[in-house]
C-alpha cells in the first residue's frame, strides 16, 4: 500500500516547493543551484528520514513555498533540526532553541518569541550579577593595597585566598559584528534607464517569454515570482551572460551597473577575502583592505580563512564587500540577503534604500524589500 502511495507523495512534495513546473524529466545539470537545492530537500521529505537536518532551508524558496514548508514541517512525527536566518520560519515551525553565544550553546524551550524574550532576561541578570561581583572584587582589591603590610595584614592575606578562589564572571561580548554597506553613485549621472521589449529568455528553449517593462532613473523595482519562474534567467540575460532568444532591451547610454549573482562561485576558493579584496582593488593598502572587510562585517578571523571554508553569509558578504568599492548608478542584485543574518539584511536594506541610483532586485523576502521599493513585477504572470 505504502508503494502505490509513493507517486501522490511525490506529487505533493514538488508541487509544494515548485519543482512541478520544472519538469521531472529535466536534467540536474540544465538547473541552477538553488532549483538543485530543492530537488536535495524534495528527496529528503519524501525519504522521511528519522531525523531531519535542514541548512537555510528557505534561501532558494518563494513566499508561498516557504508557508507550505513551515506547515509540512509542523505536520510531521519526525524531528528536525533547522539552521535558519527566516524569523518568521522560526516561530512558525519550532519548539525549542539551539543558541550559540559567548562560545557556548545555551538550549531555550518554547516558540521563538520565547526564546527571544528569554535571552534578553538571562543576558540582563547576568550583566547584573557581573557588575555586583566586579564592585565586589575592585572594593576588596583595594582593601588589599591599604592593609597588605599594615596591622590587618592577616585580613588582607584572607581576603587575597578569597579572590584567588573565586570564580570570577566573564563580561559578556556587548560587541555584535553589525556590517556598514554603502553604495556609491560618486560622480556619475543618474542616468540608469532599462526599456525591456517582448524578451524571451532561457537557455536552448524560452523559460520566460514575452516580458515587457522599463525603469525610470532612480527608480526602485522588486521582480518576484515563484522559483523557477525564470528570474535569475531574465538577469542573465540581462547582464549579457546569455544571449536573449527573442526580443530586445536596452539600457541608458551612461548607465554603469553593479552586479550581485546569488551563486556563491569563486574563481578560485582558496584564496582569503583579503586576497580576492586586494586583486579586485589593487591600490588599496594592505590596512585598508581589512578595514573596508570589517566595514561589511568580516572578521580579522574570517578574512585569513580560504574563502570557500566561509559560510554563505560570510561569502555573501564578501561578494558585497566587491560591490560597494566601486561607483555605479545601476544596481542588478539577484537574492542578496540569502545566507545573510538579521542584521546584515536590515544593514543592506538600508543601504539600498540611501542609494541614489536606480536598483533592480529579485528577492523572495517581502519584508526585505516592502519599505523601499517604487514597485514590483510578479514575472509569475507571463
Amino acid at each position: 500500500m505504502i508503494f502505490y502511495r509513493i507517486d501522490s507523495q511525490i506529487d505533493l512534495v514538488c508541487q509544494g516547493l515548485g519543482l512541478s513546473s520544472l519538469g521531472f524529466n529535466r536534467p540536474i545539470g540544465e538547473m541552477s543551484g538553488g532549483q538543485r537545492a530543492k530537488v536535495i530537500m524534495a528527496k529528503l521529505l519524501i525519504e522521511k528520514p528519522d531525523v531531519l537536518l535542514l541548512d537555510e532551508p528557505t534561501n532558494f524558496l518563494d513566499h508561498d513555498h516557504i508557508v507550505w514548508l513551515q506547515d509540512y514541517l509542523s505536520g510531521i512525527d519526525q524531528a528536525f533540526m533547522v539552521i535558519s536566518h527566516d524569523e518568521g520560519f522560526l516561530t512558525k515551525t519550532t519548539n525549542w532553541i539551539c543558541d550559540i553565544d559567548q562560545k557556548r550553546v545555551v538550549k531555550y524551550f518554547g516558540s521563538y518569541g520565547e526564546f527571544l524574550k528569554k535571552k534578553a532576561q538571562l543576558r540582563e541578570n547576568y550583566t547584573r550579577q557581573y557588575c555586583a561581583q566586579q564592585k565586589e572584587i575592585k572594593k576588596t582589591e583595594e582593601f588589599i593595597r591599604k592593609n597588605i603590610a599594615g596591622r590587618k595584614s592577616k585580613m588582607a592575606r584572607g581576603r587575597q585566598k578569597q579572590l584567588d578562589h573565586m570564580e570570577r564572571m566573564e563580561a559578556l561580548d556587548q560587541k555584535e559584528i553589525r556590517p556598514f554597506f554603502r553604495f556609491d553613485q560618486g560622480a556619475l549621472p543618474l542616468a540608469g534607464k532599462l526599456k525591456v521589449s517582448n524578451l524571451t529568455v532561457g537557455y536552448g528553449s524560452p523559460v520566460l517569454s514575452c516580458v515587457n517593462f522599463s525603469m525610470k532613473e532612480g527608480e526602485k523595482v522588486v521582480i518576484t515570482g515563484f522559483n523557477g519562474a525564470g528570474k535569475s534567467t531574465l538577469l542573465k540575460t540581462l547582464m549579457n551572460q546569455i544571449p536573449a532568444l527573442d526580443g530586445n532591451y536596452c539600457f541608458s547610454q551612461k548607465a554603469v551597473i553593479g552586479y550581485y549573482e546569488q551563486d556563491q562561485v569563486w574563481e578560485n576558493d582558496s584564496l582569503t577575502p583579503i586576497e580576492i579584496v586586494s586583486d579586485h582593488f589593487p591600490l588599496l593598502e594592505r590596512m585598508e583592505v581589512r578595514k573596508k572587510l570589517a566595514q561589511n562585517g568580516i572578521s580579522k578571523k574570517h578574512a585569513l580563512q580560504p574563502v570557500g571554508t566561509l559560510s554563505g553569509g560570510e561569502q555573501a558578504k564578501v561578494k558585497l564587500c566587491l560591490l560597494t568599492g566601486r561607483t555605479y548608478n545601476f544596481l542588478i542584485l539577484d537574492e542578496p540577503t540569502n545566507h545573510l543574518d538579521v542584521l546584515a539584511k536590515q544593514a543592506l536594506k538600508e543601504a539600498l534604500s540611501e542609494f541614489s541610483g536606480t536598483v533592480l532586485l529579485v528577492s523572495h523576502e517581502i519584508s526585505f524589500y516592502r519599505d523601499w521599493v517604487d514597485r514590483v513585477i510578479d514575472i509569475g504572470f507571463y
